[in-house]
């Protein structure tokens, strides 16, 4: 092998590995970012028609309260007989949700007007216009929820 032969396979070599460089950087730079998780804060509609709830950061936190009723009523199921003449329309019904590692989940909970209850609650996001909310029983066993959509 001549000097002339070994320096043409040096470049050769330079030239491959340059070329596979080039490569590997154009298809990192050009690969999507992951997208970022939905954001829970907005004002979202029960499929029913019947409420909506604004969620907004609260502390370190997120909670929801209720802004919209279609049939406005008191807060009669209330365990503390001293809230059952209060208004729900402006209750806190989403209390003290954060993060729970899982991307576009918050753990919190919920107060459900319904029943009078508080449960273990999360919230997961669906896309950006979809958020279920469930509130669980049994350190999170048995869970009930629905799916609310984004108010535009």
């Amino acid at each position: 092998m001549t000097v002339r032969a070994g320096l043409k396979g040096l470049a050769s070599a330079f030239l491959l590995t340059a070329a596979a460089a080039v490569t590997v950087t154009f298809t990192l730079t050009m690969t999507p970012a992951p997208a970022a998780a939905a954001e829970a804060k907005g004002e979202w509609a029960r499929p029913t028609g019947t409420s909506r709830i604004k969620i907004a950061p609260c502390g370190d936190a997120l909670c929801g309260t209720l802004v919209w009723l279609k049939d406005p009523r008191n807060d009669d199921k209330n365990p503390d007989e001293a809230k059952r003449s209060r208004p729900l329309l402006g209750s806190q019904t989403v209390i003290g949700m954060k993060p729970t590692g899982k991307d576009g989940q918050w753990k919190g909970k919920v107060y459900n007007a319904e029943d009078g209850e508080t449960y273990t609650g999360f919230i997961q996001m669906d896309g950006n216009d979809k958020l279920k909310l469930e509130g669980c029983v049994m350190g999170g066993l048995l869970c009930k929820g629905e799916t609310w959509t984004r108010v535009k």
